[in-house]
C-alpha cells in the first residue's frame, strides 16, 4: 500500500485530536477577528475563542449553510485581504447571489497534497497519465484534480468533459492510465466506445475516480467490468476544497476524511443535534487549514455515517459512508447540483407568475434525466396549439441551458402530483 505523507495519514487518534485542537483554536481565533459573520454568531451564543478548552465547547458554535454564505457575497465570509487571494471560485453560475471561494497560495498548495493523498492511494504514481474529462469553468471541480496529479509528477490531459469520440481518441492515441471524471460520463464512454468497435482491453486505462454526483455500487461494477479498470469515489464540495476532502482508498469499505484538515461531524438535520459514530445523519465539516474562507461548523447537506474503526490499509484517519442523499431538495445530477428554487426562477419568468411544479430525477440507461411537470393553469393554457407549443419550448429551452443538458418539460392535470413535493428523484443508489 502506498502513501503520500504516511506520517499524516497513520497519526494515531490522539495525536489526530491534538493537531485538530491546536488547528481549531488558530482557526477560530482568527475568524472572530478577521470575518464580521462569525464574530456576530460567536457573540450570540457568548463565545470568544479564549472559551475553546475542548471540544464539547466546540459544539456550542452554531452550524452555518451556504444561505449564510450568499448573504455575505462576494468577500465578506474571507479571513484574509483580498491582496493574499490568488484565486477566486464560484459554486454555482446560476445563483442571484453565487457564493464567491477564496483561495491564497497555501490553500492551492494544501489542496495539491489532498489530491496527492487521493492519488497515490489507488495507486497512481508518477509513471501514469491522468485525463480530467470534467468541465473547467469557475467552479472548483477539476481544478484540485490537475493540481493533485502534477504534484505527484503524473501527466495531465485537461481535456475537459464532452466530444466523446475525441475523448476516446485522446485516451487511445496518449496512452490514459487514469480517467477522472463523473460516472455518467465514464458509462458514456463505455457506449461510445461499443459505437467505435473499440476494445477498451486495448487501451493503457487502470484506474478510474469518479464523484460529482451519487453512483451506486451496480453502476461502478458495470464501469469496472466494461471499462476494466479500478474504480473509486472521491468527494468535495467547492465552499470546501472541491474534490479531495475525503475519498477511497483500495479496500473501497468507505471514504478517508483528511482528518488533519477537516473536522468531520454527523448531526440530526431536523433537530440538529450531534449524532454518535455509525448513526446516519447530516454531515457537518469544519476546516482547520484554509486560510482564505475557513468554515466552522459548515452544513454540507450530505446524508451519510462516520467510522472510526480500523481500515485495512493503514490509514488511521476516519471514514464517511459514500453519498447517496441529501437533506435537502438539492438535485445532484450529472455532476451538477441544481435547486427547485433555480428551477422555479425560469417558470416564473416565463409563465409570469408562479406555476406549480414538480421536478422528476430518474436514471435511464445509466444517465440521469432531468423532467420538468408544470401544472397547467391560466398562466400556460392557451386556447390556440401554437402558443401552446411556443411556451413549453421556450421552457426546454431555458432549462436546458440553466443546467446544460435537455431537460424534458410536460404541462400535466391539476392533481397529477403533490405540489408540495418539488423533487421526485427516483434514482436508487442502494
Amino acid at each position: 500500500m502506498e502513501f503520500w505523507d504516511k506520517k499524516n495519514e497513520c497519526m494515531t487518534r490522539e495525536n489526530i485530536r491534538q493537531l485538530q485542537f491546536e488547528k481549531l483554536q488558530a482557526t477560530l481565533h482568527r475568524v472572530y477577528k478577521n470575518v464580521r459573520h462569525y464574530r456576530k454568531i460567536f457573540r450570540e451564543v457568548d463565545f470568544m475563542p479564549e472559551d475553546m478548552g475542548s471540544f464539547s465547547d466546540f459544539k456550542r458554535l452554531p452550524l452555518i449553510n451556504r444561505q449564510d454564505l450568499s448573504e455575505n457575497y462576494p468577500y465578506d465570509m474571507f479571513a484574509v485581504p483580498l491582496r493574499e487571494v490568488v484565486r477566486l471560485h464560484t459554486a454555482s453560475i446560476h445563483f442571484e447571489d453565487p457564493i464567491v471561494i477564496g483561495f491564497t497560495r497555501n490553500d492551492l498548495d494544501q489542496w495539491a497534497e489532498l489530491m496527492a493523498r487521493n492519488f497515490t492511494g489507488i495507486g497512481v504514481s508518477s509513471d501514469d497519465v491522468v485525463q480530467i474529462a470534467m468541465n473547467f469553468g469557475i467552479t472548483t471541480g477539476p481544478f484540485g484534480v490537475q493540481v493533485g496529479a502534477e504534484k505527484i509528477g503524473a501527466s495531465v490531459i485537461p481535456i475537459s468533459s464532452g466530444k466523446l469520440p475525441a475523448q476516446l481518441k485522446i485516451m487511445r492515441d496518449f496512452r490514459t492510465t487514469v480517467l477522472v471524471s463523473t460516472p455518467t460520463l465514464a458509462v458514456s464512454l463505455v457506449r461510445q466506445m461499443e459505437e467505435m468497435n473499440l476494445d477498451p482491453r486495448s487501451l493503457s486505462l487502470k484506474y478510474g475516480v469518479f464523484g460529482c454526483e451519487p453512483w451506486s455500487e451496480t453502476m461502478r461494477t458495470e464501469i469496472e467490468s466494461r471499462m476494466h479498470i479500478i474504480a473509486t469515489d472521491t468527494y468535495g464540495m467547492t465552499e470546501l476544497f472541491g474534490p479531495g476532502v475525503a475519498w477511497e482508498c483500495p479496500e473501497k469499505n468507505g471514504l478517508h476524511i483528511a482528518e488533519d484538515h477537516f473536522i468531520p461531524e454527523i448531526i440530526d438535520p431536523v433537530t440538529l443535534e450531534s449524532l454518535p459514530p455509525g448513526q446516519e445523519g447530516e454531515l457537518v465539516l469544519t476546516s482547520i487549514s484554509k486560510e482564505a474562507f475557513p468554515l466552522i461548523r459548515f452544513r454540507t447537506g450530505d446524508i451519510s455515517k462516520i467510522d472510526y474503526g480500523p481500515c485495512a490499509c493503514g490509514r488511521t484517519h476516519c471514514r464517511i459512508s459514500r453519498i447517496f442523499k441529501r437533506s435537502d431538495d438539492v438535485m445532484v445530477v450529472r455532476g451538477m447540483s441544481i435547486r427547485p428554487q433555480q428551477i422555479a426562477q425560469v417558470l416564473s419568468r416565463v409563465s409570469g407568475g408562479e406555476p406549480v411544479f414538480q421536478v422528476v430525477v430518474e436514471r435511464q440507461d445509466g444517465l440521469d434525466q432531468l423532467t420538468v411537470l408544470l401544472e397547467i393553469s391560466n398562466l400556460n393554457f392557451f386556447d390556440q396549439m401554437k402558443k401552446q407549443r411556443q411556451f413549453v419550448e421556450q421552457l426546454h429551452r431555458e432549462l436546458s441551458e440553466l443546467v446544460g443538458w435537455e431537460v424534458v418539460v410536460r404541462l400535466v392535470e391539476p392533481g397529477t402530483f403533490d405540489p408540495a413535493r418539488k423533487v421526485q428523484d427516483t434514482r436508487r443508489f442502494q
